[in-house]
């Protein structure tokens, strides 16, 4: 017998409630409010994008920090196809300078929020909680396009995406706009049980950890969206109650996690990057014996 009822799966699959929903907007409003209210940020063309789990509607109790990105437009970095520059465009080198960016977006949220509540992080710039707001990761970045299947020199087809450094001036690259979009599709797709079904997992793996289970710090809110995306269409829509999509789900998983070859060719949801490789936190073998993990605590081996 299952370990939990439909009825309480169904509550779970639900997102953040409405008290969190809106200390989540207090934070996103407030750092907004301190990148426009900045000497010199206010004259940028900056853009706010909104990431992780909240961003793609697929945030619980647990989990309901912002993530958010201050994306600087009046400058970009980017990539082209082979045999291509920038010159083939008309782009000059610009003048901006990232790391002066990245300094002034700390300013403006140590003058907002307080010194003593704003700890800039190799990555991200870290803002704590309190009652009228959530935990925020802010990131500085620039706008990064992607024109390697652009064949025309049609400076406006590219594909948008952000480039920021970390303290060790290591580049990152991440397309947080088209997760969304693919998310949302895979969603529609599939009866909006894609990201219902990530909401509880993300819930089953924190009760998990409440009840003492070793749950492998590893299993992260990111791999766990990123193994359901890739989870045929077909499964969760030939389910019938949330118990049976997750028995489907997990064997699916499961199945495909135990070699190399089941899983190697496996995407973000941004389609960008693989899902799994070397410069991750994860892998596959801490994936596998969560999924058995997960079907025990479940009760569905009984």
């Amino acid at each position: 017998m299952p370990t939990f009822s439909e009825q309480a799966l169904d509550s779970w699959r639900k997102p953040a409630s409405e008290n969190e929903e809106q200390k989540i907007s207090n934070a996103i409003s407030m750092i907004k409010d301190a990148v426009k209210g900045h000497d010199i940020l206010k004259d940028k063309d900056i853009e706010f994008v909104i990431q992780g789990s909240y961003g793609n509607n697929t945030n619980v109790k647990l989990d309901s920090d912002i993530d958010i990105c201050a994306m600087l437009k009046d400058a970009f970095y980017d990539e082209y196809r082979e045999g291509v520059t920038r010159e083939h465009y008309g782009f000059t080198n610009g003048t901006n300078n990232y790391d002066e960016y990245r300094a002034y977006v700390i300013e403006a949220m140590q003058k907002k929020f307080g010194r003593e509540n704003v700890k800039p992080g190799n990555k991200a710039i870290y803002i704590e909680s309190n009652t009228y707001r959530v935990h925020a990761d802010v990131i500085a970045a620039f706008q990064f396009r992607n024109y390697r299947n652009e064949t025309k020199n049609n400076s406006d087809n590219f594909i948008e995406g952000i480039k920021f450094f970390s303290t060790d001036s290591s580049g990152i690259v991440n397309y947080p706009k088209v997760h969304v979009k693919n998310g949302i599709t895979k969603n529609d797709n599939t009866q909006r049980r894609f990201k219902r079904t990530v909401r509880l997992y993300k819930r089953i793996r924190n009760k998990m950890i409440e009840d003492g289970k070793p749950v492998s710090g590893n299993i992260r809110s990111f791999l766990i969206e990123g193994l359901l995306w890739n989870v045929p269409d077909s499964i969760y829509n030939n389910a019938n109650t949330w118990n049976e999509i997750l028995k489907k789900t997990i064997l699916s998983l499961y199945d495909s996690t135990k070699t190399v070859e089941g899983c190697k060719n496996w995407g973000e949801v941004s389609e960008h990057f693989y899902l799994f490789h070397s410069g991750r936190k994860w892998n596959r073998d801490d994936t596998n014996a969560f999924l058995v993990q997960m079907w025990n605590y479940l009760g569905y081996a009984s």
